[in-house]
């Protein structure tokens, strides 16, 4: 999923951890790492929460590069 890849490389860009972002949002670490290994998606509020505590827009963590969106084309 192209929201947890953008989330692995928005936390790695501004040096916050699995631990950290769970802080910030107060949600369980567990949480933020079924997030990021993509075994769960976060719910569109939660990506709002994800995105201020990141500092980006949200657009960032969901928008697919081209690659991606050529795979699901066919």
């Amino acid at each position: 999923c192209q929201a947890a890849m953008n989330l692995k490389i928005g936390m790695a860009e501004r040096m916050v951890s699995n631990k950290d972002l769970a802080e910030m949002l107060g949600k369980d670490t567990a949480t933020i790492s079924r997030w990021v290994t993509n075994t769960s998606q976060p719910t569109l509020e939660s990506l709002i929460e994800i995105a201020k505590a990141l500092k980006c827009d949200i657009g960032d963590l969901v928008r697919m590069d081209d690659s991606t969106i050529l795979k699901n084309q066919d």
